[in-house]
């Protein structure tokens, strides 16, 4: 923590109680979605040695997070911690990252952030390394019985999301007889949410990104159609509860129209 930082630690601490004390827990998101943005960019803010400081700062902010929304009984979280596009990067930059990932993911089990949580993961795990997989196959086997749900989304796109659910529509649909010439009339909203990665989850209601950039860059493209959208300014690393509040704060005091 920076001499600033400790500083303003008091009157961050009773902004924070004021944040909570008047935010309406009944009007709270039942699902939210997380765009983990800015940690490179925080790593050259910072004057860190390497991406891979800035990852381990970003994915300790993760685990911590996970407590946040379980203190106030947030349902359901995804979180979107690597894309499809992100694939692309050097390995010099991807290793380092798929490191801290693993060590995250055995980590979590053990952690309060893993008590009483439904780990899943969605996306093209295929096009992840052996390793990577299997770690997050071992989260998903120690964190299976859990009330509240967390999703992580790896090598996920949201187009390729949708393409996935109406190749496995047109696929059911064939297999159970349906002529190609009706098969546009067996398409509808409802048979492509109920095929979509993890469609038993509501859609979400908010969805928050760090780091100042205000897009979704492909997330969740069909079921954030109708959610509310918080841009936060500050890097994913240098997230604050605080930050987290104010989001949700927001979200309390709008007046939701689902696109009426």
């Amino acid at each position: 923590m920076s001499m600033k930082d400790a500083a303003l630690g008091p009157i961050y601490r009773v902004y924070t109680d004021r944040l909570l004390r008047d935010l309406d827990r009944k009007a709270l998101p039942r699902h939210i979605g997380v765009i983990h943005d800015g940690h490179r960019r925080y790593a050259r803010a910072e004057g860190l040695p390497d991406y891979a400081a800035s990852y381990r700062v970003g994915m300790a902010k993760f685990v911590e997070f996970l407590g946040w929304t379980a203190d106030l009984e947030i349902e359901a979280v995804t979180c979107w911690l690597l894309s499809t596009e992100n694939l692309s990067r050097p390995e010099a930059e991807l290793v380092p990252y798929y490191d801290v990932l693993k060590e995250m993911f055995r980590q979590i089990p053990d952690s309060p952030a893993g008590q009483d949580v439904r780990v899943r993961f969605i996306g093209s795990l295929d096009l992840l390394p052996p390793d990577l997989v299997e770690a997050a196959k071992e989260l998903e086997e120690a964190c299976a019985e859990g009330s509240r749900k967390v999703t992580i989304a790896l090598a996920y796109g949201g187009r390729q999301e949708i393409v996935d659910a109406v190749r496995d529509l047109v696929d059911d649909l064939t297999s159970q007889g349906v002529a190609s010439s009706d098969l546009a009339s067996h398409i509808d909203p409802e048979a492509l949410s109920s095929r979509m990665y993890a469609s038993d989850l509501p859609d979400p209601d908010l969805v928050l990104r760090t780091s100042g950039e205000a897009r979704l860059s492909g997330f969740m493209l069909w079921q954030a159609a109708y959610a509310e959208y918080s841009f936060v300014d500050v890097y994913w690393p240098a997230f604050r509860y605080i930050d987290f509040l104010r989001a949700l704060r927001d979200y309390t005091r709008r007046e939701r129209r689902y696109g009426k």
